[in-house]
C-alpha cells in the first residue's frame, strides 16, 4: 500500500471545454506581446476554449494591468484570467519599479477576487531574452488558467 492512498487528491484538468477567459496584453513591447498572445490563444484553443469565449482587452503597459484585470474579475465572466507582456531592463530603477508593481498588483488581484489569474508578463535583461520566451511562457499562461479555472471550481 501506497503512503497517500488513502488522501483524496484532485488531479490536474486541462480541459478548456465551456471555460471564458480574459486576456489582459500589456501594448508596451507590442511585438513580445503579439507574440505571448498568439501562442496563448493557441494553446487555450487546442485545449478546447471556444474562440468565442476569449476576451481581450489592451492596456498601455504593465503598470495598468492589475486594474483591468480587477475590474474584468469582479465582472463575473470570467473563469480565469491572463496578464500578458514584457517589462525590458533598461538603464534606470524603472524596470524594478514596474516589474514589482505589476507582479504585486496581478496577485492582489487573484487574492482579492477570488479568480485564477495566469502572469506571462515577461521581465527580462533585453529584447533577445523577451523575444526567446514568448512562446513558452504564453503556452504556458494558457495552461496556468485553464488549469487553476478548473481546480478553483472542484474546491
Amino acid at each position: 500500500m501506497a503512503k497517500y492512498d488513502n488522501i483524496s487528491e484532485l488531479e490536474p484538468d486541462l480541459s478548456g471545454a465551456g471555460l471564458k477567459i480574459g486576456i489582459v496584453m500589456s501594448r508596451f513591447n507590442v511585438d513580445v506581446g503579439e507574440g505571448l498572445l498568439g501562442s496563448c490563444t493557441a494553446a487555450l484553443i487546442r485545449h478546447g476554449v471556444a474562440e468565442a469565449d476569449i476576451t481581450l482587452a489592451t492596456v498601455p503597459g504593465a503598470l495598468e494591468v492589475p486594474l483591468t484585470l480587477k475590474a474584468m474579475a469582479q465582472s463575473g465572466k470570467f473563469d480565469a484570467l491572463i496578464a500578458l507582456g514584457a517589462v525590458i531592463r533598461g538603464d534606470t530603477y524603472h524596470f524594478e519599479v514596474v516589474s514589482n508593481e505589476s507582479a504585486g498588483g496581478i496577485t492582489q488581484v487573484q487574492l482579492l477576487t477570488g479568480v485564477a489569474v495566469a502572469n506571462a508578463i515577461l521581465t527580462t535583461d533585453n529584447d533577445e531574452q523577451a523575444l526567446a520566451r514568448m512562446s513558452e511562457k504564453g503556452r504556458d499562461a494558457a495552461l496556468v488558467a485553464i488549469e487553476m479555472a478548473n481546480l478553483l471550481k472542484r474546491l
